[in-house]
């Protein structure tokens, strides 16, 4: 097993790229495997780690179909119907409520709701 080359934040040499830095050039990539790492330091904890690729062998990313906007309106209309009231309540249900507001704070519920 060859260990990854690590390079320090700011640091990494031209032609390697993070995952987003790939996306902001309308890459991916690709199925390549992490070709170095990229380390920034932090205080009290253990370095923040980014895994860099590759640029010459990123490959283009694919185009938004029919079907997958479909699939993800849908995905995204299931975040915003609550559970418990089974309404669509306009809004991403956050995680740590698991319901909508008016059904996790019913004190708080505006008149009429």
């Amino acid at each position: 097993m060859t260990t990854l080359p690590v390079y320090r934040w700011r640091l990494a040499p031209e032609g390697l790229a993070t995952r987003r830095q790939l996306r902001a050039m309308g890459l991916r990539p690709g199925g390549q495997s992490v070709a170095a790492e990229l380390q920034r330091p932090r205080r009290h904890r253990g370095p923040l780690v980014a895994y860099l690729y590759r640029v010459d062998r990123a490959k283009p990313v694919r185009p938004m179909t029919p079907g997958r906007w479909a699939a993800l309106e849908r995905a995204n209309s299931a975040r915003r119907i609550c559970p418990q009231c089974r309404r669509d309540v306009g809004y991403v249900i956050p995680p740590t409520l698991g319901t909508c507001t008016t059904c996790a704070f019913p004190d708080n519920a505006p008149e009429g709701a």
